[in-house]
């Protein structure tokens, strides 16, 4: 589907939720970015992040960050919920998000470019509030995929998205009514939590084997490797801010 058969979100409504998530990234989270350095200028990398706050908008506000400060191509992977969305699923397609791939923008990084993933998936949103920070189980795939190109794997911590959509409990109905995973039970409208995105040295990806053991024992070494490290530096940056709303 084109921006021009999108109905009322076509290029219009894209430049417009462009514009807020921009406003909200400056103006209203006041993210403050650290390590962007690390983030390859070219060539291939799979930029793996946490996930959090109840409605996911940490994906759209990180996407808009890395496109704009690095001035290129970032594909990132959505929840098949964002493409049910109009708004959303308007921004996800005119930056070529993906959905339902089992090798997570493979071909992508094999064309050279960026891919950004989040392998808590909807645990990661799903988490009620007196959890948060506590990163679920990242799912392996990213690890497989990192193996199978060769390419390496860049850390991002997300301070901040919690505390803009506390999970404070679930509407269950809702859900059933919707056809959602969960319904969640939080503030209308984002608060004004400020943020910290953290991106770490980037982790290489071990050296392909020819075994099919090996090459699967290295990606659940990658993925317990990149799962701690996004963990400590989500710890890290909660152990420097004074609030959350400062």
């Amino acid at each position: 589907m084109t921006e021009a058969n999108m109905g009322p979100w076509g290029e219009l409504g894209t430049d417009l939720l462009d514009g807020i998530l921009g406003w909200l990234a400056d103006d209203y989270f006041r993210v403050d970015v650290s390590g962007l350095e690390n983030v390859p200028r070219t060539g291939p990398a799979l930029v793996v992040a946490n996930h959090s706050g109840a409605w996911g908008l940490d994906a759209f506000v990180l996407h808009k960050l890395l496109h704009r400060e690095l001035c290129r191509p970032v594909h990132f992977y959505a929840s098949a919920l964002a493409f049910r969305l109009p708004a959303l699923a308007a921004y996800a397609r005119r930056h070529d998000a993906f959905t339902d791939d089992p090798t997570l923008g493979q071909d992508r990084l094999e064309a050279g470019h960026l891919v950004a993933v989040f392998p808590e998936g909807v645990d990661g949103v799903g988490k009620p509030f007196s959890q948060r920070y506590r990163l679920r189980p990242f799912s392996p795939g990213f690890a497989v995929t990192a193996v199978r190109t060769g390419v390496p794997v860049v850390p991002v911590s997300i301070v901040g998205a919690e505390e803009t959509y506390p999970k404070l409990g679930e509407i269950r109905a809702l859900a059933r009514r919707f056809d959602l995973p969960y319904f969640p039970l939080t503030t209308l409208l984002p608060l004004p939590a400020k943020w910290r995105i953290s991106i770490g040295e980037p982790v290489p990806a071990p050296a392909r084997s020819a075994s099919f053991a090996v090459r699967s024992a290295a990606a659940r070494r990658l993925c317990d490797e990149v799962f701690f490290t996004v963990q400590g530096m989500v710890d890290r940056d909660r152990e420097h801010r004074v609030s959350p709303f400062w």
